[in-house]
């Protein structure tokens, strides 16, 4: 699956390298803009309105600031994607630090929560002008976790830059018991619907 010139060029507007493992594993060729945008909840605004806004505004970031570098007379699609963790309609987002990853860890234990990914993508700089958000939910049931292992997996460091303070891809995985949903969206990004959205809305099919 080469770069074909007839083709837009791709760009992930996120430095998360597990949305690029995600868009690499189906063999995507594409290039990495990392947004500068807030990432903080409206007074009010709804879960699913937040990631979907989230995400709407770093491809709108992108495609302000990032895509002139990616010229293309296909035109450039910007892929950007926004996932958090909610648990009784708070939103659980990345922890500040190691008490606050024990916390939510501690909510998690022995629960079910949502786990809701914002995604858009956006077509630029070429002959068709297109915008598609949409939101995809997955459910997940945590073990029942104790004091001890909560203690032991925080001091791997892998809850700190992870939405609700677990990695499901990770050392994090052994306390998923159930996922009922897109397996992919827990992880970052629901690839099967890019892909679907790709080549449904964007005429943009992974194969050649």
């Amino acid at each position: 699956m080469s770069g074909n010139e007839s083709r837009p060029k791709l760009v992930l507007g996120s430095s998360s390298p597990r949305r690029r493992d995600l868009l690499d594993a189906v063999g995507l060729t594409y290039t990495v803009v990392k947004p500068e945008t807030p990432e903080v909840p409206l007074p009010g605004e709804m879960p699913e309105a937040y990631v979907r806004r989230n995400a709407a505004e770093k491809a709108a970031w992108v495609v302000a600031h990032g895509c002139a570098a990616e010229p293309s007379s296909s035109g450039v699609i910007v892929i950007s994607a926004d996932t958090i963790v909610v648990l009784d309609d708070q939103i659980l987002e990345k922890p500040a630090d190691a008490a606050h990853a024990k916390a939510m860890l501690r909510r998690l234990s022995g629960r079910w929560h949502t786990v809701i990914s914002g995604v858009t993508l956006q077509a630029a700089l070429g002959p068709r002008t297109h915008l598609q958000t949409f939101a995809v939910h997955t459910r997940v049931l945590m073990k029942a976790l104790g004091e001890r292992e909560i203690e032991s997996y925080v001091r791997t460091g892998e809850p700190l830059d992870k939405a609700g303070g677990y990695a499901a891809q990770g050392i994090g995985s052994y306390m998923v018991e159930r996922i009922e949903g897109s397996y992919a969206n827990v992880v970052g990004l629901p690839i099967a619907e890019v892909v679907q959205a790709l080549e449904q809305s964007f005429g943009y099919t992974i194969w050649e």
